[in-house]
């Protein structure tokens, strides 16, 4: 039998739910660069039944329900790095599993049962009902079981039965605070902008007086609330800003002492995720993706340099020399597959931005908005003396 039609047999006799989750399993690899000989061909199969357009489809089953608060939250990013407020997409087909074989077998039954007559009704407002009162149970056993180290190692040792991920455990952790805070946190993100195209000072204090009062109430899900801010954000990096607008100078201690001084990790997270989204962009020789990601990182980069001093002694600045370090391994590797007469998009300076004449400018304008800020604020503080 030819190699194709092996895998298809192969793939055939797995269940729906087993194949998704092999695709789940295969795409954490791919990313953190573990393919092998054969390895797209069973992605590519798998993809056709399962993914459109690189996303999960829409389909309406029950674990979706379940899992609707965290959607917001979801990031198809690489696994190996803590993702502050976000929650990895391919930890949920393995979660799901262990709620419903081992940690509520018997009350998850009973949901997908109950879900799948409602979603057939039609009855899309019951079944928000149902999944609210499921997702309170799941809330309530999960307290108890992770109360305790042995419960804790024994819900490490039933998810490694259906991952081979290390962080889905952080990520139930993580689910189980959304959930906790599901409601506040819809709250939080109705009170937002839907898009912030330009996140300036009224925009950050605005944004930060919402934080500050979620953060009261709600601790522990604040860097949720961070990520919902970041989803709304045109330019991902400036989300840096609630941190550096909040600290008495731009030194990167004084950053480091604020209240939401997890953004600049947040950003970093990020920067982390287009590192390995790169990766398979080249191996997978889609350009002009590489070309965006890039783009994207190098703005981010600068960004950081130029909004947070003495960037380079704190653990921030060092993560990002490693990041950028890698960064430029991929893109040395890529331009080195091509003789020297050709010119590599990749290799191009015009993906720097802030080294034309406009980024100059625009390098300018921050500066003298730092020194208006920072006169502001030491002319507040002889007023207050």
């Amino acid at each position: 039998m030819p190699e194709p039609d092996r895998i298809q047999d192969y793939l055939r006799r797995l269940t729906p739910l087993s194949r998704n989750n092999l695709l789940t399993e295969l795409e954490r690899l791919e990313v953190c660069d573990a393919a092998w000989s054969g390895f797209a061909i069973v992605v590519e199969k798998l993809r056709a039944e399962f993914r459109k357009d690189g996303q999960i489809q829409n389909r309406d089953n029950p674990s979706r329900h379940f899992f609707a608060p965290l959607e917001p939250l979801l990031v198809d990013g690489a696994p190996e790095h803590a993702n502050s407020g976000r929650i990895l997409r391919g930890s949920l087909a393995p979660i799901w599993e262990w709620i419903s074989r081992n940690l509520l077998p018997t009350m998850a039954r009973d949901y997908v049962n109950e879900m799948n007559r409602l979603i057939v009704a039609d009855n899309l407002r019951e079944a928000g009902r149902v999944s609210a009162t499921f997702q309170t149970k799941v809330v309530k056993s999960l307290e108890g079981t992770l109360a305790s180290s042995d419960g804790a190692d024994l819900a490490r040792a039933k998810l490694a039965i259906y991952t081979a991920s290390r962080t889905v455990y952080d990520d139930v952790t993580k689910m189980l605070c959304v959930l906790r805070a599901r409601d506040a946190l819809a709250k939080f993100s109705d009170a937002l902008p839907a898009s912030i195209r330009k996140f300036d000072d009224p925009q950050v204090t605005k944004i930060s007086e919402l934080l500050d009062a979620f953060g009261k109430k709600h601790a522990d899900a604040l860097p949720f609330a961070l990520a919902l801010v970041a989803t709304r954000l045109k330019t991902p990096w400036q989300l840096i800003r609630l941190a550096t607008k909040a600290a008495p100078s731009k030194n990167a201690a004084d950053i480091a002492a604020t209240p939401y001084a997890i953004t600049v990790s947040m950003v970093l997270d990020r920067m982390d995720d287009n590192r390995s989204a790169l990766r398979v962009s080249l191996r997978n020789e889609r350009i002009l993706v590489a070309k965006s990601i890039l783009t994207e990182m190098y703005d981010t980069e600068y960004a950081l340099q130029v909004r947070i001093d003495r960037l380079d002694e704190s653990d921030w600045g060092k993560r990002l020399q490693n990041l950028m370090s890698a960064v430029s391994a991929l893109v040395e590797a890529e331009v080195n597959r091509f003789p020297d007469e050709v010119d590599h998009v990749l290799a191009s300076r015009s993906l720097r931005s802030h080294q034309s004449l406009a980024g100059r400018l625009t390098h300018l304008a921050w500066k003298g908005r730092d020194v208006v800020s920072d006169g502001a604020a030491y002319w507040k503080k002889l007023v207050g003396q």
